[in-house]
């Protein structure tokens, strides 16, 4: 049977301005209706093509509609799709198997819902059942979630839309080394930023917080990637005071940064870690793992309705076998440092590109002023530019000026000298 045709955008905006609570935006002043979608490129309701380089936030790690992992999806939604987890399925603890032998140190036993907020509202909640405390730590500029408590942990004032946050909530310096906080420079500074917790436990806690939470990378921040120390420093003034490491790898995990999970790159071993978009390539799961020590002390009952259902399972499984058959660690690797240094050449010729940075294929490029300010509206203006050339660029960052790069990691050197090729005509064209 034909699929009827698409309505196109216009008529999108109609109903969604008619049925949709306003909170939801959406990118571009010409927005296109997406139809599908094939590995690395996307195609819209009027039959054009674009190289995504954004995959839906950190979530298409896999490729767009991946045919190996679709097949195994299908096959299992023709089995069993749900009994919910209280039943016996094997999906779900062959894929926390699977987890626990690739998440760093001693992560072990994890527990499946389907949102990145879901996981860190349960990482929160694991926290303070093994402390016995219920004050948290979390960044300035940090992204954590739409519930309560994970909006009040969150510091971006946009996201932050509960007129009523939780109390017992304190924000740390991050580590944005272009812009840094505190007004000093790396590595002169000796990691100050991280030197700040330790006097934010002293001065503004009651001194014993149950756990900092914090993103690897932050990405809704503009790509914040802190000095590779960071965290190392972070971890010992937690441990001196008993509080736990939550790292948040909703959007850096899954090989995106050259590494299964991006705290890897610093060396660390959290002590609860949060997972879920790229998971899924799609299908909605999430989950947070701890190691034994700390897991086996959540052991009144819990459950997800639709947490780790077999279909959402079987999609996680396919996505860690992918992963690994096909080396996408080494091309998240490799392009991501393509992608790096061509930025860094059309830095040299266009100053709107204040800042460059990232690990591997998550990757920030700050649009600025002569005088350091963000260049917000210059920046939708080249991405705007760049969709009707055919390439989707994400944008992050706390003034909305830094273009994201978050590609599938199947992305190929053709596509990343293709997408830059592109970017340097549309800043020459605008004067830029």
């Amino acid at each position: 049977m034909p699929l009827e045709k698409p309505i196109g955008p216009e008529a999108i905006l109609e109903k969604k301005k008619k049925y949709i609570m306003p909170c939801l935006a959406h990118f571009y002043k010409e927005p296109r209706q997406f139809v599908k979608g094939e590995m690395q490129y996307l195609y819209d309701s009027e039959g054009r093509k674009y190289l995504d380089c954004f995959a839906g936030v950190s979530v298409i790690n896999c490729g767009h509609c991946n045919p190996e992992i679709n097949a195994r999806v299908v096959e299992q939604v023709q089995s069993l799709q749900h009994v919910c987890n209280i039943y016996l399925t094997e999906n779900f603890v062959n894929l926390a198997e699977k987890l626990a032998e690739v998440t760093p140190g001693d992560l072990q036993k994890t527990f499946f819902c389907s949102t990145g907020t879901e996981a860190n509202e349960g990482a929160l909640l694991l926290a303070s059942i093994y402390t016995g405390r219920d004050e948290f730590i979390a960044l300035r500029n940090g992204l954590h979630g739409r519930t309560k408590l994970t909006m009040s942990l969150t510091g971006i004032q946009m996201w932050r839309t509960d007129p009523h946050p939780c109390g017992g909530i304190h924000f740390a310096p991050n580590a944005y080394c272009y812009r840094c906080p505190l007004g000093k420079k790396f590595p002169e500074c000796d990691y100050a930023c991280a030197d700040a917790v330790e006097d934010l436990i002293k001065t503004a806690t009651s001194g014993r917080p149950a756990a900092l939470i914090a993103e690897a990378i932050q990405g809704n921040a503009g790509i914040i990637t802190p000095p590779r120390g960071y965290f190392k420093r972070v971890k010992e003034i937690l441990e001196s005071h008993d509080a736990l490491l939550i790292i948040d790898e909703v959007q850096t995990g899954f090989a995106r940064t050259g590494k299964m999970f991006a705290i890897e790159n610093f060396d660390v071993v959290p002590d609860i870690m949060s997972m879920a978009k790229a998971l899924g390539n799609g299908a909605p799961i999430s989950a947070f793992t701890a190691s034994a020590k700390i897991a086996d002390t959540y052991t009144k009952p819990g459950a997800s309705t639709l947490g780790g259902n077999p279909v959402s399972s079987m999609a996680g499984i396919g996505v860690l076998d992918y992963i690994k058959e096909h080396n996408l660690m080494e091309n998240a690797r490799e392009r991501g440092q393509q992608l790096c240094d061509g930025l860094a050449e059309l830095q040299k010729k266009h100053p709107i590109i204040g800042d460059i940075r990232g690990l591997g294929l998550m990757r920030g490029a700050e649009f600025v002023h002569a005088d350091k300010s963000p260049a917000a509206e210059e920046l939708d203006r080249v991405l705007e530019a760049m969709k009707d050339r055919g390439f989707i660029i994400g944008k992050n960052g706390v003034a909305r000026n830094v273009m994201a790069f978050q590609p599938p990691l199947v992305i190929t050197a053709a596509d990343i000298d293709n997408v830059l090729n592109n970017l340097e005509d549309v800043l020459t064209e605008l004067g830029y």
